[in-house]
């Protein structure tokens, strides 16, 4: 009985360990490493948007609408309604679209610069695919170069030995014909 009770307990450690161990695996990938610092740069980056849109291009808006805050358009759905006192008995129920607007331009302002961003990368990408192309191409080139020269080399060299190792032909007769 104690034995199964160790087998079980050294089959949930195996579990656990194995566990951990492909956790760990997961971890390591690059692709994970490369989300988390997507994500920690995105969230710094959303912060710099929020305050480009409210700190610089909502205000401007704003003034051009007569109005202090962005925040502050909305529509009056139902009124606030006060007792006999001047209390409040119920908020007015606004429809705050100028909250609404000002998220639409985050997402904007974000998207472009998401765009802008990918179409770079992609620029570079292609740029450097074309001078790996190019280069392959030059490669190509030097090695056809280089073996035109090399037979071209070896012809010249083959014909020098051959004549220095040769007893020049008799008149009339080959060198060929001379050794046969």
């Amino acid at each position: 009985m104690a034995e199964a009770n160790e087998e079980k307990k050294e089959k949930k450690t195996g579990r656990v360990r194995g566990f951990f161990r492909d956790f760990r695996k997961f971890l390591s990938r690059g692709n994970i490493l490369d989300l988390a610092v997507g994500v920690i740069i995105g969230g710094a980056f959303s912060k710099i948007v929020t305050s480009l849109t409210n700190d610089i291009i909502m205000p401007l808006v704003t003034m051009a609408m007569g109005k202090n805050s962005i925040s502050e358009l909305s529509v009056v759905l139902r009124p606030a309604e006060y007792n006999e006192a001047g209390e409040l008995v119920s908020e007015a129920l606004l429809w705050n679209w100028g909250n609404f607007l000002q998220t639409i331009i985050d997402f904007i302002i974000i998207a472009f610069v998401v765009f802008l961003i990918i179409k770079t990368l992609m620029g570079v990408k292609r740029m450097g695919e074309r001078v790996a192309d190019e280069a392959q191409e030059l490669v190509v080139k030097v090695r056809k170069a280089v073996d035109k020269n090399g037979a071209k080399d070896e012809n010249a060299a083959g014909q020098e030995d051959s004549a220095e190792e040769s007893v020049p032909p008799a008149e009339g007769k080959s060198v060929s014909e001379e050794k046969k």
